[in-house]
């Protein structure tokens, strides 16, 4: 392939738009950093969020600012490139023009990176103490939610009631689910005596609701199996053949009738393509994922690419690449390289996609890893998550407070962002 230099002063320059500034759209913006083409980032927000972090946010252990890098800062040296905030609602994709809440923009190229959404799977959920854990306001309304339900039980003279305040459940086996549930039963195990002599610990119940029989089902059973007895050395209630039906903010109902009193409820059972795909005309397939050729191009507009979260590929076993990070990563650094082949004539390059393995965290000092054919598990793959997530946060001082906050609490077993940000939400009533 013929090298490109930057210039982008004229304007016969190509311009290639990308939607979202996530993993897939930094990396592909990156990816063009040398490119002679003009290319503009659009997101909602003006900061990149490292997602896998958010239910540290969620259970007081960092900062929300730890997780989130201003987008302008992280690329402010890439001389072709323009960030604007804004909202995509919808495309004309045959006169190639974006409709956003700003006015419409045209692209020659254009990278669909809008990430995914949370999917209930029709589950009856949307009700105040029901949380997803897809953004920045999730994880800051989750924390607000857990300590709030902690000072409201010091006032709840009912013990049912007040075990219902204490009863944090979480809907979902997957990495998500098993990192929340862990880190939630970490923090009513050392900082509600701490903070709240007054309640009764034994009150406090931590449930962990899966729908089939096996946490962490895309990892090898082993890890699953060990995954479920950290979490219940820890106090978590794992429930298996556990689908959520509904949820009101007072009652958990599952499917097969049972409920369960409680007033917190994390959905991490699912996710799907972002809603904007909703709006665009493209074939799409399960969860609502747009199906891309090898190319990551969408079948009908060759002009068009999709990846990270909504985009629907098959991996090598003929199942779909999963909804996680490294695939966006790699992919928005391959649509990059198909646009510039595209521009220079040449015949684009199918997507191959390279794992490089899967971790999950159970807690403090708790892990699973696999990393190719070697599975590990407890400390030595927490210290691997610890150090994998370490390199991946962006900016060095995100590192090292990151890391300075993880030694901390692993020392101190502390948790110590406890600000209740939103307080007048829960305390309106008089002090019994």
């Amino acid at each position: 392939m013929k090298p490109h230099t930057i210039h982008t002063d004229t304007p016969a320059a190509p311009h290639v738009v990308i939607v979202g500034a996530g993993f897939g759209g930094l990396s592909a913006a990156r990816a063009l950093a040398k490119a002679r083409v003009r290319v503009t980032l659009l997101d909602r927000n003006n900061y990149h969020l490292f997602q896998p972090l958010l239910y540290q946010v969620a259970t007081a252990g960092i900062s929300p600012d730890e997780i989130a890098q201003p987008v302008r800062a992280m690329l402010g040296g890439q001389a072709n490139l323009e960030f604007r905030i804004a909202e995509v609602r919808g495309a004309d994709l045959a006169q190639r023009t974006l409709e956003t809440d700003r006015g419409p923009l045209a692209y020659d190229y254009l990278i669909l990176a809008a990430g995914g959404a949370t999917h209930t799977f029709g589950a009856q959920v949307e009700s105040p103490g029901c949380f997803g854990l897809k953004t920045l306001e999730d994880a800051e309304a989750i924390r607000d939610h857990l300590l709030a339900m902690c000072e409201l039980a010091l006032d709840e003279p009912r013990p049912a009631q007040r075990q219902a305040l204490l009863t944090f459940a979480v809907a979902g086996g997957g990495p998500s689910g098993v990192e929340s549930a862990g880190a939630i039963a970490e923090l009513v195990a050392h900082i509600l005596p701490r903070d709240y002599p007054g309640l009764d610990r034994r009150e406090a119940r931590v449930i962990l609701l899966e729908a089939q029989q096996q946490l962490l089902a895309a990892l090898p059973g082993p890890l699953g199996r060990f995954g479920e007895r950290a979490l219940r050395a820890k106090g978590v209630d794992v429930r298996y053949g556990s689908p959520v039906a509904r949820y009101d903010g007072r009652t958990i109902t599952l499917k097969d009738g049972a409920q369960v009193p409680a007033r917190t409820l994390i959905w991490a059972a699912g996710v799907k393509a972002a809603p904007l795909f909703e709006r665009l005309e493209l074939k799409k397939g399960s969860l609502g994922r747009a199906a891309v050729l090898p190319s990551l191009q969408t079948p009908a507009q060759p002009e068009v690419f999709v990846i990270g979260d909504a985009a629907l590929l098959n991996g090598p076993d003929g199942r779909p690449l999963p909804m996680v990070a490294p695939v966006a990563i790699q992919q928005g650094q391959a649509a990059a390289r198909n646009i510039l082949r595209l521009i220079d004539g040449q015949p684009v390059l199918p997507f191959s996609y390279r794992d490089p393995g899967s971790l999950a965290t159970i807690g403090r000092g708790q892990a699973v890893a696999q990393l190719g054919p070697l599975l590990l598990r407890g400390l030595a793959a927490w210290l691997a998550w610890v150090l994998v997530h370490i390199y991946q946060l962006v900016g060095f001082r995100n590192r090292l407070q990151v890391m300075v906050d993880w030694i901390w609490n692993y020392l101190a077993y502390d948790r110590p962002v406890r600000r209740i940000w939103r307080a007048q939400h829960y305390f309106k009533r008089p002090i019994a």
